[in-house]
């Protein structure tokens, strides 16, 4: 047995989003791949459902933009890409920082959302221009916020999308913090 591409894990993940969350009568969102960069639209003239765009058909991409759409709250889904600052490959020190600190929760979703799905999980610094990998204290950042899910519990939609990834993906509930090691984001 051949083991899946990208795209097709890519596409199953897309078809749990959906399945989750497309209807018209509830958040009327879907998770769509193909794209150049990734991005967030809200319901418009050009599409009559929320949009929440990754990159070509990468499985990582996915789950990180589906993360950021669970972190966001109803205020920020209505506007394009949350309505968030980002500052492209390039940014300074002090900007990584800042980049940081925003990227704990929706990291350390994706990183529950991969486990779901049996995919390896890799902390994104997002700043390749500088050599910038990710800092240690942004690894336990991630870790500690890991751990703080699983103990206190996931926002709705995201523990909502991570059961329904471990049944797609047939794997074990990712809630159970033991599950994580903060080695295994070195």
């Amino acid at each position: 047995m051949t083991s899946p591409t990208e795209a097709e894990t890519a596409t199953r993940i897309s078809v749990v989003f959906d399945r989750c969350f497309a209807a018209a009568d509830g958040l009327n969102t879907r998770l769509c791949g193909g794209h150049m960069e990734p991005y967030y639209r809200p319901a418009g003239e050009q599409y009559p459902f929320h949009r929440v765009e990754f990159t070509r058909d990468y499985p990582a991409s996915a789950l990180h933009e589906a993360a950021h759409w669970c972190v966001a709250g109803d205020a920020r889904r209505q506007q394009p890409d949350y309505g968030y600052w980002y500052a492209p490959d390039g940014r300074s020190e002090e900007q990584q920082r800042l980049f940081e600190q925003v990227e704990v929760k929706p990291q350390a979703l994706e990183w529950i959302f991969s486990r779901a799905c049996g995919l390896r999980f890799r902390v994104s610094a997002d700043n390749l221009a500088l050599g910038l990998g990710p800092s240690d204290d942004f690894k336990a950042a991630i870790f500690a916020q890991v751990r703080s899910y699983c103990r206190q519990g996931l926002p709705g939609r995201a523990r909502q999308f991570a059961a329904a990834l471990a049944a797609e993906f047939g794997r074990p509930q990712p809630f159970c913090e033991s599950r994580y090691r903060l080695a295994d984001l070195a």
